[in-house]
C-alpha cells in the first residue's frame, strides 16, 4: 500500500491512496482523513486502505484522479517524535576521516540515537530555505521508518513489528555550525547536542509499506541502491541500509527506556558508503540555488516513493 499526504491549506493535509505505479490517487476521506489517524489506529483502518488500494490498483475506485508528487505534503507531517538512528557508522566514519576525526566508539556497539526537533516534515518539492546562507550546507540521505506504537524495553523482533510504513528522507545540516556545536558540547560534558546545524527533514512524496518492496524487505533492511543527484551531479550509487544493525535493532534501541508512539519517524541514515571513495561530490558544500534529488527504485525499475527534489535558497530578511 503506498499512501500521501495532499495540500489543503492545513497542517496536516488530506490522506489519499496511490496506486503502485503512483499513476492515479484517490482520497480516503471515507477511512480516514489525516495518515496519523490511521497510525493510532491501524488494526481497524488499514484494512479498509488496503481494500481501497486494490479497487485504485484494478481501475474500480470510482473517484480517482491522477496523481500530482507536488501536492504533497510529507506523508506524515507532524510526526508524534523524530529521531535519527546512525545505521551505517562506516558513511559517517568517512566523511569524519576527511576532517581529520575518528568515529566515537560507542557508534560500534549499538546504534547511536539523536532527537530530532518540533518542525514539521517537509514535502518533496519544498524548497529548503536558508536563513543564514554560510555554514557548509550538506545532506544526509537514507531511509525513515514510521512506527506504530512500541512499549519501552520491546527486543529488536517486536520493534521490527511495529514497522508501519517506510519513506525516503534527506536531512539537511550545516557541518561548520555542527562542529562549533560539537565543541559546545563537549564543554558542557557532553549535555548538549546539534540544535541550530540540524535544519530540517524533507521525505519523499510517498510513504509505503515494507511488503512493497517484496523479497527487498529482508531481515528489517531495504536491499536497494539509493540515487542521489546533487548540484546537477550524479553520485555514485549508495546501499539504502548497509550498515551493521537492522531496523528491529535501531527500534529497539530508540525504545529501549521509552516508548514511541504511533506516528513516530526514525531516520535510519546516512546511507552508504558510496562505491567509489573519492567522490568529490561528497565534500562540496550545496549553494543557494543547487538542487538534490533522491529516488530509489525496485527490481523492476519501478520508482517506489516518488522522488524527494528540492531546491535550496536563501531567505530574503526586511531591513
Amino acid at each position: 500500500m503506498k499512501l500521501a499526504t495532499y495540500r489543503d491549506g492545513s497542517r496536516d493535509g488530506q490522506l489519499v491512496v496511490v496506486s503502485r505505479d503512483l499513476s492515479t490517487a484517490h482520497y480516503a476521506t471515507g477511512i480516514a482523513t489525516r495518515m496519523q489517524q490511521v497510525l493510532d489506529d491501524w488494526n481497524f483502518l488499514s484494512p479498509q486502505l488496503e481494500d481501497l488500494s486494490t479497487a485504485l490498483q484494478h481501475g474500480k475506485a470510482r473517484h480517482a484522479f491522477p496523481f500530482d508528487p507536488a501536492m504533497c505534503l510529507a506523508p506524515l507531517p507532524r510526526p508524534a517524535g523524530r529521531l535519527t538512528a546512525l545505521a551505517c557508522p562506516a558513511a559517517v566514519a568517512r566523511r569524519l576521516h576527511a576532517q581529520g576525526q575518528p568515529l566515537p566508539e560507542a557508534a560500534i556497539g549499538a546504534p547511536l540515537l539523536r532527537a530530532g526537533g518540533g518542525e514539521p516534515l517537509w514535502g518533496a518539492a519544498d524548497e529548503l530555505v536558508l536563513a543564514h546562507p554560510a555554514g557548509e550546507l550538506d545532506v544526509e540521505t537514507g531511509l525513515a521508518v514510521v512506527t506504530g506504537d512500541l512499549p519501552a524495553g520491546s527486543p529488536p523482533a517486536r520493534a521490527l513489528e511495529s514497522v508501519r510504513l517506510l519513506m525516503l528522507a534527506a536531512d539537511w545540516v550545516l557541518r561548520a555550525l555542527e562542529r562549533a556545536e560539537a565543541a559546545e558540547a563537549a564543554a558542557w560534558g557532553g549535555a548538549a547536542g546539534a540544535v541550530l546545524a540540524r535544519l530540517g527533514t524533507h521525505c519523499s512524496p510517498v510513504a509505503i509499506t515494507p511488503d512493497e518492496l517484496g523479497p527487498a524487505w529482508q531481515g528489517g533492511r531495504v536491499h536497494l541502491p539509493l540515487a542521489v543527484e546533487r548540484a546537477g551531479r550524479a553520485l555514485s550509487p549508495v546501499a539504502l541500509q548497509d550498515g551493521p544493525f537492522h531496523g528491529g535493532q535501531l527500534l529497539a534501541q530508540a525504545a529501549r527506556t521509552r516508548a514511541l508512539a504511533a506516528g513516530t519517524v526514525v531516520f535510519c541514515g546516512p546511507a552508504g558508503p558510496s562505491e567509489a571513495p573519492d567522490d568529490e561530490a561528497l565534500a562540496a558544500a550545496l549553494q543557494p540555488g543547487d538542487r538534490v534529488r533522491v529516488q530509489a527504485r525496485g527490481a523492476d525499475r519501478a520508482v517506489l516513493w516518488g522522488a524527494i527534489d528540492a531546491t535550496v535558497a536563501v531567505a530574503e530578511v526586511a531591513p
